[in-house]
């Protein structure tokens, strides 16, 4: 039997997500049985899968038979690039080719290694997500309060001039100067290999999503052109969707670009074998204080040496 006493690292999760994490092996079902049938006691009375719980709240669990643990070796402990950090919240500089966690093939990614690296740390989650292939600012949670508040807000960016995210992604050909405004659907689907993607749809499909991003042009070359892009819905692949189905895909995008001219690329004086996509500003409200933080982060080595190589 277990007695576990809230603390603010837990403060307002619902009990069902609560033992979830707790009982990591546990089959869902099982936490929902138990739950359902009054052998989990909060503060001595039962409580429902949606009750959110208190500091000081006391859950009682009682015993659950744990899956085997898997074998893999633990995610190795790692410290990124830190832009930002205070009690609430840490902001790192993501380097492209790292998942933001495991799953999907991938045994662990930037929070794994953080929490491994950081033992100490009561509460460590995810404000947001990051393709792998995406390099750039990332929000991390420090407590759960500073969770739901930068979620919130990244929820209701839309028309919002306060809160934003800018990303820099080079593409292939002449962005159009009077294409400031993309607004298509997407629709997301899976491959028959069962892998995630993601379409350009039209308006009224059954399960497409609106969509919509602002680009502005930063700098032109000869056969490319850089972009800052704003992003004013958080879909999945959106930028990268997006600009391909403009005709212009990004730079070194392997699942939306022109593949031919990567692996050119790639092979080439300059040897450029990532996606240029990077997310290089962040505007938000702070969790606490309500100040307004702003955050950058510049391009990455290998695409300013890329950028320096190419004929203007």
């Amino acid at each position: 039997m277990l007695r576990i006493t809230v603390d603010e690292g837990s403060e307002g999760q619902r009990l069902d997500n609560f033992l979830i994490r707790l009982l990591k092996g546990v089959p869902k079902t099982h936490v929902y049985r138990v739950i359902r049938s009054g052998e989990v006691r909060v503060n001595k009375g039962r409580a429902a899968a949606d009750t959110r719980l208190e500091i000081g709240d006391e859950v009682r669990v009682p015993p659950v038979r744990v899956a085997e643990r898997s074998q893999d070796a633990p995610a190795p402990a790692r410290e990124f690039p830190v832009v930002f950090e205070d009690d609430h919240l840490i902001a790192v500089n993501k380097p492209a080719g790292v998942a933001v966690h495991g799953g999907s093939g991938v045994s662990f990614g930037v929070i794994e290694q953080l929490r491994r690296s950081r033992p100490q740390a009561k509460f460590l989650e995810l404000v947001h997500r990051l393709d792998k292939e995406t390099s750039g600012l990332l929000l991390i949670a420090k407590k759960r309060s500073a969770l739901t508040a930068l979620q919130d807000q990244l929820r209701a960016r839309q028309g919002d001039k306060v809160i934003g995210k800018s990303y820099a992604a080079l593409v292939i050909g002449a962005w159009p100067a009077s294409k400031k405004v993309i607004d298509v659907p997407l629709h997301k689907f899976l491959t028959g290999e069962g892998e995630r993607r993601v379409r350009a749809v039209e308006a009224g499909h059954e399960e497409a999503k609106r969509s919509i991003t602002l680009v502005k042009i930063a700098r032109r070359w000869r056969d490319f052109t850089l972009l800052d892009v704003t992003i004013k819905t958080g879909r999945t692949h959106q930028i990268r969707v997006h600009l391909a189905h403009e005709g212009h895909p990004i730079v070194g995008d392997a699942k939306y670009g022109d593949f031919a001219l990567n692996k050119s690329l790639a092979r080439g004086e300059a040897h450029f074998e990532r996606m240029f996509l990077h997310a290089q500003r962040l505007r938000f409200q702070h969790p606490a204080s309500g100040e307004v933080i702003e955050l950058e982060a510049p391009l990455p080595p290998e695409c300013e040496a890329f950028l320096a190589s190419l004929p203007s």
